[in-house]
C-alpha cells in the first residue's frame, strides 16, 4: 500500500478557496488544464511485485491484469526518461518523487543510487528534489538506513496496529507473521534518526479497535505523523475497472449488501464496514483532540482543520476535483491514479508521450472533473459536502436510496465522523485564525 500523497506532500493544490461550489464558473477546462502543471506522480518501479501476501492488497493482482502493466522492473532507460520528464514537467521549485509498489526495496540499493544520480543530473539550478519511500520494512537494514539518512529520504512504514491486528492480514508469502520484522525496521529507522510516518490500513478487523490501534502507534512507535487509509474493495476489483460495473446491480444505501459479511455483499470480506469506519475516525479524533493536537498529525484531521481555514484539502480524496496524482508503472505506462490501474485509464507511456501531455490530456482532465461532476444529488445537498466532496471516486460503488448511482460506500461512516469532528475542528481553526496563522506554513506539529 502506498502513502496517500507523500511526506512531505507534493503541492498539488490550485489557488483559491477549496470550499467553493461545484457551480463556480471559473473552473473551466482551460483553467483546470493550466492547474495540471502542478501534479504528482507515484512511481511503481517494481510494479506489483512484493515479498508479502497481504490479503487486502489492491495492487498484487495488477501483474496478472489483462492488458495491464504485467510483471517486471523498471529499466535504466525508462527510469531516466521518467525522471527527466517529471522534473521538466513540474513548474514549482520543489519536486517530490514517491517510490512505492508492491515493495520498492526489492529493486535493491543499486537501483536507488541510480535514482539519486539521475535526479542530480536533471534537477534545475535551485530546484529542490525530495524523495519518499513507502515500504513494508522487511528488507531494511543498516545499509538501507545509511542510504536513506545520507540522501534525506522520508519513509512511510506500513503497520496495522499491535501484533494480533497487524498479522491478521499482513503476512508473508508463507502466511506467517511480519510484525516483529516491521517493529525491528521501525526501531532501526528511529536509531538512525530517519523521519518516517506510519501508514495504517483500516480494515474490517482493526476498525473495531480504534483506541488500541492509535495508542499503539503513539506509545509503542512514537509516531507523530499517522496516515489512515480505509480498505474498500468491490468484488472483482482484480479484473474489472469501476466504470465497467453495471450501476443497476449495485446495492442501495442502507441495504445489507452495502456492508461486508454477506455472500452477495458489494465488497470483499476484509473491507472496512462503513459504520465501523465512522466510529474509528470519531474515537481516534477524540483521543487526538484531548492529548495530541499540535503534537501529532493525523492525515484526516489535518485536512479537516485546513479546510475549515479555507485552505485546500491536504488529501486528494477530500478535494472537489482530482486528476493531479498519477502513477507510472515499471514499463513506463502512466495511469490516471494508482487506484485506477486498468486499461480504461491508461494515458500512455513515458517512452512515446511526454508526462506533461498526459497530465494535460482531455482524458485526464475529464477524469479529474468527474469527481465533482458525477456526485449524486444526495451528496450535493449534504451538510458536509465541502468537507467530503464525495471522498475517493474508487469507493463510489453503491446507489442512493432512490437509486441514483455514484454514492460512496463509506457515506454513512463519513457523515458520522464529520458530524462528530467538525465542531471541534472549527474550534481549532478559530484558534489558529486568532493567532494570525500563516496559511503558507504547515499546521503546528508538522
Amino acid at each position: 500500500m502506498g502513502m496517500e500523497d507523500g511526506y512531505p506532500r507534493a503541492d498539488l493544490r490550485t489557488s483559491g478557496d477549496s470550499r467553493r461550489s461545484t457551480s463556480d464558473p471559473d473552473l473551466s477546462v482551460d483553467r483546470l488544464r493550466m492547474a495540471q502543471r502542478r501534479f504528482h506522480i507515484m512511481a511503481k518501479p517494481g510494479g506489483s511485485r512484493c515479498n508479502l501476501d497481504c490479503q487486502y492488497c489492491y495492487y498484487l493482482s495488477k501483474g496478472a491484469l489483462h492488458d495491464g502493466p504485467g510483471i517486471g522492473r523498471m529499466s535504466d532507460e525508462v527510469l531516466e526518461r521518467f525522471i527527466q520528464q517529471y522534473i521538466e514537467g513540474v513548474t514549482g521549485d520543489e519536486v517530490v518523487f514517491s517510490w512505492q509498489g508492491g515493495e520498492p526495496t526489492l529493486l535493491g540499493l543499486d537501483f536507488f543510487n541510480k535514482v539519486v544520480e539521475l535526479e542530480g543530473k536533471y534537477a534545475r539550478p535551485g530546484q529542490i528534489v525530495h524523495n519518499d519511500l513507502q515500504t513494508n520494512g522487511m528488507l531494511l537494514d543498516e545499509e538501507w538506513c545509511e542510504f536513506l539518512k545520507e540522501n534525506q529520504w522520508l519513509v512511510g512504514l506500513s503497520i496495522d496496529g499491535p501484533r494480533e491486528l497487524h498479522d491478521a492480514y499482513r503476512v508473508d508469502k508463507k502466511g506467517e507473521s511480519t510484525f516483529d520484522q516491521v517493529m525491528s525496521a521501525a526501531m532501526m529507522l528511529k536509531g538512525h534518526n530517519i523521519p518516517f510516518n506510519t501508514l495504517t490500513c483500516v480494515n474490517r478487523l482493526n476498525a473495531k479497535h480504534p483506541l488500541e490501534v492509535y495508542r499503539f502507534l503513539r506509545q509503542e512507535l512514537d509516531s507523530t505523523y499517522i496516515q489512515f487509509i480505509p480498505i474498500v474493495e468491490y468484488r472483482e476489483f482484480e479484473s474489472k475497472a469501476l466504470n465497467t460495473l453495471d450501476p443497476e446491480r449495485l446495492p442501495k444505501d442502507g441495504t445489507p449488501e452495502a456492508r461486508p459479511g454477506l455472500p452477495n455483499s458489494v465488497v470483499t470480506e476484509w473491507s472496512v464496514d462503513p459504520y465501523d469506519y465512522g466510529s474509528f475516525l470519531s474515537r481516534v479524533f477524540d483521543e487526538w483532540y484531548k492529548y495530541d493536537v499540535g503534537k501529532v498529525l493525523v492525515n484526516h484531521f489535518e485536512t479537516l482543520v485546513a479546510q475549515h481555514l479555507n485552505l485546500p484539502a491536504q488529501l486528494c480524496i477530500y478535494n472537489e476535483f482530482c486528476g493531479r496524482g498519477l502513477v507510472v508503472e515499471h514499463e513506463g505506462s502512466v495511469y490516471s491514479c494508482d487506484h485506477f490501474v486498468y486499461p480504461e485509464y491508461l494515458l500512455g507511456s513515458v517512452m512515446d508521450r511526454s508526462i506533461n501531455e498526459m497530465v494535460r490530456s482531455e482524458a485526464q482532465i475529464r477524469f479529474g472533473q468527474d469527481k465533482g461532476d458525477m456526485l449524486p444529488g444526495q451528496c450535493r445537498m449534504c451538510a458536509y459536502l465541502k468537507d467530503c466532496w464525495g471522498e475517493c471516486p474508487k469507493n463510489r460503488i453503491i446507489r442512493t436510496r432512490d437509486g441514483e448511482p455514484g454514492l460512496n460506500y463509506l457515506c454513512r461512516g463519513l457523515k458520522r465522523y464529520f458530524a462528530h469532528a467538525t465542531p471541534k475542528a472549527e474550534k481549532i481553526a478559530a484558534g489558529l485564525r486568532q493567532k494570525s496563522f500563516d496559511p503558507r506554513q504547515r499546521m503546528p506539529g508538522r
